[in-house]
């Protein structure tokens, strides 16, 4: 069974905000002529990788509420030039919405057991995540969404 880690995303506030980064960050290393690929940088590695790699996903918290995730492909430790130990959480480039799920803010990343992950949005709710992203704020934190 696979494992899913859950992070804030810090600096979007809106799962628009984060597919025009992915899309913005894929173009720049295409033209330096670096592998195009997608990932994250964080200082822990996780020591459950391979529950992760098997099907896991980064789930993001955008603005309070679990909004959207991507499949974790693979888990690259490295030390940067200051000798720090961090690793790379490659992503695939394709994000899928989910429900939304409220969540407090936390630092780093934190494990998420599949039970406990937000449902991918069903073809019956394409009309909510095509909604303005204000008003889907708006109504999430009226406690409605």
């Amino acid at each position: 069974m696979s494992l899913n880690l859950i992070k804030l995303c810090v600096g979007c506030d809106s799962v628009e905000d984060l597919e025009e980064w992915i899309v913005f960050r894929l173009d720049e290393r295409r033209r330096a002529g670096e592998p195009v690929e997608q990932y994250h940088t964080t200082r822990m590695v996780p020591t459950r990788a391979a529950e992760i790699v098997d099907g896991g996903s980064l789930y993001w918290v955008i603005k309070g509420s679990v909004q959207c995730r991507q499949l974790i492909t693979e888990i690259r430790p490295f030390t940067d030039a200051e000798g720090i130990g961090r690793c790379h959480l490659v992503l695939d480039p394709i994000v899928t919405r989910t429900e939304w799920q409220p969540r407090r803010a936390f630092q780093g990343w934190r494990y998420l057991k599949p039970a406990d992950a937000p449902a991918d949005l069903g073809k019956g709710r394409v009309g909510w995540a095509e909604m303005p992203p204000k008003l889907r704020q708006e109504l999430a934190e009226l406690g409605l969404l």
